[in-house]
């Protein structure tokens, strides 16, 4: 092989991987170049001789090649490798790798200089969605742990309260009116629903948020919620936005009425005096690459709905805790509740995902990701229900408190009141008296066998077995699947004595 044989070969390996080569004089006026070198310089035409090399880095990349190219001419060396960074003439930025080696004259004098290009573009893009995915993932975790840690206290805390709301339950009854204890025991029934309601706002953040799922079109609710609360901000001009083929969405409709007033009030105090309100709905497709999608949230057809403000934004560190629990800008006798961190739960709940976009001074962008679903159909039950209303009750409840005063409750309702403490005593109770039981109030969450699987061996037992489910989290995904499978309905602790008696009145009408 010939040294033009040889150099030809050379060229077409360096063009197969994609390795630019040029020439260029000691202005940084180019000689000869390849195709490949074009390209990376986004010069699509190789037969059009590319900018000088230093209009080629961008500017403030320039003063630093030009020092280390003559730093290199200075110290009598021959070759160098820099870092730097190319702009083409579309402002589009390619980092790259440029090998350069010095062409001198016989007596040592600079006459130009060969260069070879590696465009690192590609491996910083990978790099980038990397580091992107990484701290999605570290988020994620976090508010997950977060999250597991609030609805364990949550429902613990419920269990507390369903003690002190069933004996208020009971000491207000036979109370007249002018009685002097109804006072107190009426402040305290208040303190308990407060606390209730923020115990629910933290289920809510714990992915724990679905009462009552059904097939919804989001522009009517976001339309209905945007016109009620604009009639109470005149001070703001609102702008809605709505597409007109909206995807229906499969969501809990008051959970989304809810993520959307938190999204609305932060706007509004973000717009103390005055501004703009936008929002907006429209069909999106996430894509697998899409860089606002958090890892665990599958690719494919989305309802987008954008909340933007004209208010005082806010900074990065801020931005990126705003979803946190109790985080406010705010003092605490202006911070309300959990906010923002309820409405990411809730949406999170429904598979969907929050993103925020914003900077100082100009304002905040929030967009909410729900996957668009068409409707499902409840499994039907089976059996036959038997028709006399429940009078004998079997109680399946691990907490002694919760069990003692639901007991109490229920005999003072007028039923008789079996007790089970565990899932295995519950099933040997309902084995051997069945015949006898009408209705049974299953704990869902229980040590030992869940309250899932209590159910399924009941049912084995009777078919056509009655439950009321009951539990200190919200109605989740469990609960769901277990009322599509035939249990009568579902009651959230803490309760009270009319809604107790409420929820048995329901179920005695479909039995």
């Amino acid at each position: 092989m010939d040294e033009r044989q040889r150099l030809r070969l050379i060229g077409r390996m360096l063009e197969t991987a994609s390795l630019g080569v040029a020439f260029a004089d000691r202005e940084g006026l180019w000689r000869e170049w390849s195709p490949a070198f074009s390209r990376i310089v986004g010069r699509g035409d190789e037969k059009i001789a590319p900018p000088r090399l230093w209009e080629c880095v961008a500017a403030e990349e320039r003063p630093a090649l030009e020092r280390r190219l003559a730093e290199l001419v200075a110290s009598g060396g021959d070759s160098g490798v820099f870092e730097t960074l190319l702009e083409g003439p579309e402002g589009r930025r390619r980092p790259v790798t440029l090998a350069v080696a010095l062409d001198r004259a016989p007596d040592g004098a600079p006459r130009g200089f060969g260069f070879l290009l590696l465009d690192r573009s590609a491996a910083a893009e990978a790099e980038e969605e990397r580091r992107r995915l990484a701290l999605h993932m570290q988020q994620a975790q976090k508010m997950e742990a977060i999250g597991t840690l609030a609805g364990g206290v949550a429902h613990d805390f419920n269990n507390l309260l369903m003690g002190i709301q069933g004996n208020l339950s009971l000491l207000r009854l036979n109370k007249e009116k002018d009685h002097p204890d109804l006072p107190y025991l009426q402040k305290i029934e208040g303190a308990v629903e407060r606390a209730s309601e923020l115990t629910r706002q933290i289920l809510g953040f714990a992915r724990g948020g679905k009462y009552d799922v059904r097939v919804t079109d989001l522009n009517r609710l976001v339309a209905q919620t945007v016109d009620l609360f604009g009639k109470t901000r005149k001070e703001l001009e609102i702008r809605k936005r709505l597409a007109a083929d909206l995807r229906p969405i499969e969501a809990d409709q008051t959970q989304i009425q809810q993520v959307l007033l938190n999204l609305l009030v932060n706007a509004w105090q973000a717009m103390e005096a005055g501004g703009t309100l936008e929002v907006a709905t429209d069909n999106v497709e996430v894509a697998e690459n899409d860089p606002e999608r958090p890892p665990d949230a599958p690719p494919g057809p989305y309802v987008r709905l954008e909340v933007r403000d004209s208010g005082e934004g806010m900074e990065e560190a801020v931005r990126k805790r705003i979803f946190e629990p109790f985080f406010s800008t705010r003092s605490r006798a202006e911070a309300k509740g959990l906010g923002l961190s309820a409405a990411w739960g809730i949406v999170r709940s429904h598979n969907g995902f929050i993103t925020v976009e914003s900077r100082k001074g100009e304002g905040s962008t929030f967009r909410v990701f729900l996957p668009a679903q068409a409707a499902r159909q409840a499994a039907p039950r089976s059996g036959s229900p038997p028709s006399a209303p429940p009078r004998r009750v079997l109680l399946v409840e691990d907490e002694e408190i919760v069990c003692e005063i639901g007991e109490k409750m229920l005999r003072r309702l007028g039923f008789e009141v079996l007790t089970a403490r565990s899932g295995e005593e519950a099933i040997g109770l309902y084995a051997a008296r069945h015949r006898e039981i009408d209705l049974v109030i299953l704990d869902l969450i229980m040590p030992g066998l869940t309250g899932a699987e209590v159910f399924a061996r009941l049912r084995a037992i009777r078919p056509e077995v009655a439950v009321l489910l009951s539990s200190g989290f919200s109605l989740n995904g469990e609960a769901m699947e277990l009322l599509r499978q035939g249990c009568r309905g579902f009651i959230q602790k803490p309760f009270s004595l009319e809604q107790l008696r409420a929820k048995l009145r329901e179920i005695s009408a479909s039995l």
